[in-house]
């Protein structure tokens, strides 16, 4: 069964035990959120307490959408104004005048993008926690890009319930 032999080269073998065990029950004593130094990650806003803020954002009527050093720049620029910190940037060009796809893994979580050049189209997920601000990542995409129109939906994640 070659789905049977896949899960072990990706790290989920569920047949077998965890190499390390996990810890049972809550790991820390400040609550969701909270690293093993005390400080706590999560965000209050508006009388909300949550994990991060995530955005999803479509650019239409985009430009440069197929050009690889315009978006690994773009995403760079868009970690500077957010406050985050990039830890990886992968990005895949499918042909010489094709789309974009591609992550920049962050410290704060992620931002992913996927071009449709022949759309003039863009998506991205935008998904910071702590001190980070991804809606500042929002004006470095519409100048990059120099978009038409910029949609935004917000989702806060993990939001903490009395």
């Amino acid at each position: 069964m070659l789905q049977g032999k896949a899960l072990p080269q990706l790290g989920t073998d569920l047949d077998r035990e965890p190499r390390t065990p996990r810890p049972q029950g809550r790991q820390y004593d400040k609550g969701p959120g909270t690293s093993p130094e005390g400080k706590d990650y999560f965000q209050e806003r508006d009388g909300q307490r949550f994990a991060g803020t995530h955005l999803i954002v479509d650019l239409w009527d985009a430009g440069r959408l197929d050009d690889l050093d315009h978006v690994d720049r773009t995403l760079r620029a868009c970690v500077e104004a957010s406050g985050a910190t990039l830890l990886h940037l992968h990005l895949h060009h499918f042909t010489p005048n094709g789309g974009v796809s591609g992550v920049a893994v962050l410290a704060e979580s992620h931002i992913s993008i996927h071009t449709w050049p022949e759309r003039d189209y863009a998506a991205l997920d935008v998904f910071m926690c702590g001190a980070a601000d991804p809606r500042a990542a929002v004006p470095v995409l519409r100048r990059a890009f120099d978009a038409g129109r910029v949609e935004v939906e917000e989702i806060l994640r993990g939001r903490v319930t009395a």
